[in-house]
């Protein structure tokens, strides 16, 4: 009884349009990043290789990535800036162009508080300024292992970043030197963010912590038996500290005085690997596995039960599938459909493959390798890419890697494809 009378003051407190959980559908594939530019625009970065631009229920669609998208900021002009699998580097201006290639996944995006440049880390291990006007990309010293994440401190004069190796480090933007490492934490960090005059990080142990951004003493530990930790936001007026782990949980931190306000099981399945507040916080949206988005009233998380998790097939109970579905759910359903039509999905949809030309399907945008391929779809070629893998049987593809080893999983899935691509 005091919950609920609890939960109904709450509701009158919150304004109009904060009450009511919302979902965002429309992407093709899993949420990989998420932000609220200044102007209150929902912007989602996805699997599905697209950038999705939320002024109601039905987005606008930037395209432009060769494969998933996984990062996504706003420059200091409002503007946004994405880099993905592709590892490129993005600026959706007035005139979208790509700006720069890593040699590796990027991570992590952040604009220079003088809206000079947009720093970007990268599983390469490099960390690199691109200039948003005039002036060469500059590559800043080893980090000593692949970048997971990379942020500013407010007056621009230092750029943290997080490695897989475990280390924070604070890079002086003056001198641009070596970094001064902060932490060594012993496992992969990656996120975090600055505050004013603190710094946290989120680890791949589960480890949540808080240290002082010049000092590097720590101030708070948030560490729970959850791990690991993907995705972190804040709102600084509010003063709340948002924290995803790969449990599905989103925790709260109030970091006035550095306690936890709410620890609340948002997703049924898998991670939160996206976070991101409304411009007066108080909602909070999420993205991982699902193709959707979703967005609490963040004075009521409490309230509600686990979200997502009955939509996506391949989270679907192994036993009550064949081997070639489940095969199929495992290494092909994230990225393609098996239904006649335009997909939303990362690749072309498999609806009658066989015998079909690779690259041929109209209306998909194909990676050069294909587009002039000799390639046909058929049980022997389907099941060369999967014994040699994507990457040996066509170098150069979108395809990512993956190998099914056993011949009869093979077989299985291709018996499977036969019989599910061709339903009309």
């Amino acid at each position: 009884m005091r919950r609920l009378l609890s939960s109904l003051l709450l509701c009158l407190a919150l304004p109009a349009g904060a009450q009511e959980f919302t979902t965002y559908k429309g992407h093709g594939g899993p949420i990989m990043g998420l932000v609220v530019t200044r102007d209150g625009t929902l912007a989602s970065a996805s699997f599905d290789n697209a950038v999705g631009i939320w002024t109601g229920q039905v987005p606008r669609w930037l395209e432009g990535h060769d494969a998933a998208v996984t990062a996504i900021a706003e420059g200091v002009d409002g503007s946004l800036i994405t880099g993905g699998d592709d590892f490129a580097i993005w600026h959706w201006g007035d005139t979208p162009r790509k700006i720069g290639q890593h040699k590796g996944k990027v991570t992590s995006l952040a604009a220079a508080p003088d809206g000079t440049a947009i720093a970007s880390g990268s599983w390469d291990g490099d960390i690199i300024l691109w200039p948003l006007g005039q002036g060469a990309p500059v590559t800043l010293p080893y980090a000593g292992a692949g970048v997971n994440a990379v942020a500013y401190s407010a007056d621009g004069a230092a750029l943290f970043a997080t490695t897989s190796k475990g280390d924070l480090l604070r890079y002086d933007m003056e001198t641009r030197d070596t970094p001064r490492p902060m932490v060594r934490h012993g496992f992969g960090i990656n996120r975090l963010h600055v505050g004013d005059g603190w710094v946290a990080y989120g680890a791949v142990d589960g480890g949540t912590r808080v240290i002082d951004a010049e000092s590097s003493a720590q101030i708070a530990d948030f560490t729970l038996d959850r791990r690991p930790i993907l995705a972190m936001t804040h709102h600084a007026a509010t003063g709340q500290l948002a924290i995803g782990d790969g449990e599905g949980h989103i925790m709260m931190v109030d970091t006035n005085d550095w306690r936890i306000t709410r620890d609340f099981r948002a997703m049924r399945q898998g991670p939160v690997w996206a976070l991101a507040f409304s411009s007066a916080g108080d909602v909070i949206h999420a993205g991982g596995i699902d193709d959707v988005i979703y967005a609490w009233p963040v004075a009521l998380l409490d309230t509600y039960d686990p979200a997502g998790g009955d939509t996506r097939s391949f989270l679907r109970d192994a036993n009550t599938m064949s081997n070639g579905e489940r095969q199929f759910m495992r290494k092909c359903s994230i990225c393609h459909s098996l239904e006649a039509g335009p997909s939303r999905k990362a690749g072309p949809t498999l609806h009658g493959v066989f015998d079909r030309p690779a690259g041929a399907l109209p209306g998909y945008r194909y990676s050069p390798i294909l587009e002039g391929s000799d390639i046909i779809w058929t049980d022997t070629t389907i099941d060369a890419l999967f014994d040699q893998g994507p990457d040996h049987y066509i170098p150069g593809s979108k395809m990512p890697m993956q190998v099914i080893a056993q011949p009869q999983d093979r077989a299985d899935l291709i018996a499977f494809l036969r019989t599910a691509t061709n339903k009309e």
